[in-house]
């Protein structure tokens, strides 16, 4: 078997400014993207927004070091919401950062008898219902948040969130509902802006414009930190 060598100590061998330059440019262009999204994902996953960014900056580093093309891309995925938010919920943090540590080594023992070519036989309706399946139990993770309501921790299962939810419906905040409809305007309107819709993305405009709005505006919006209500 040919031994690996990562790709990253075989383009030092010729690198130079200019690819310099053109790495620079695409790693900005990944990391403003990533930005916004990793944060969201963290908030999602039921972890600080801290943690969403720290996993994703030291996840793309391993990746560029290790990985194997590149051309190669790395960055945080929705699909492991639900997974991870399940595990914090049952086990806590630790209980996370050992299924973490085991899928790890799973996935090393995995590549070394190249079981990737296993997907090959996954029938393409059970990947696409496996994902739109991913993407209901997401959105539903996030009606807390949309909604505004003063819930401090919501259940993993989709029908006791439902019931979660129309139980502390009273507790509605309308400027959360504003803050999310402006934010869908502008991630959908943003990129048919002539000239300037592609220079930046949707995303991260929309979380600078909407903090901006929020903070000079002034917007009575609930948090729930450690079990006490904060208003902001």
């Amino acid at each position: 078997m040919k031994d690996f060598i990562p790709e990253f100590f075989i383009s030092l061998k010729k690198y130079n400014f200019k690819m310099f330059l053109n790495d620079m440019a695409a790693g900005i262009i990944v990391a403003i993207v990533a930005l916004p999204l990793s944060i969201a994902l963290g908030i999602a996953s039921g972890v600080t927004p801290e943690a969403g960014l720290i996993t994703a900056v030291i996840g793309c580093f391993i990746v560029a070091i290790l990985g194997g093309s590149k051309f190669q891309i790395a960055g945080p995925t929705g699909a492991f919401i639900v997974i991870v938010y399940s595990i914090i919920e049952q086990h806590g943090i630790l209980g996370l950062t050992i299924a973490t540590i085991m899928a790890g080594i799973m996935l090393v023992i995995i590549g070394f008898l190249k079981g990737g070519e296993i997907i090959k036989f996954i029938p393409y309706p059970v990947v696409a219902g496996f994902t739109s399946g991913i993407a209901v139990t997401i959105f539903s993770s996030q009606i807390k948040d949309i909604l505004g309501l003063g819930v401090e921790k919501i259940p993993a299962q989709f029908m006791e969130q439902i019931l979660c939810y129309i139980q502390n419906i009273q507790t509605l905040n309308l400027y959360a509902i504003l803050i999310t409809i402006v934010s869908i305007f502008i991630i959908i309107l943003w990129p048919k802006i002539p000239k300037i819709g592609k220079l930046l993305p949707s995303m991260l405009v929309s979380v600078v414009v909407l903090t901006l709005l929020v903070q000079f505006l002034h917007f009575p919006l609930r948090l729930l930190v450690q079990g006490l209500e904060v208003w902001i």
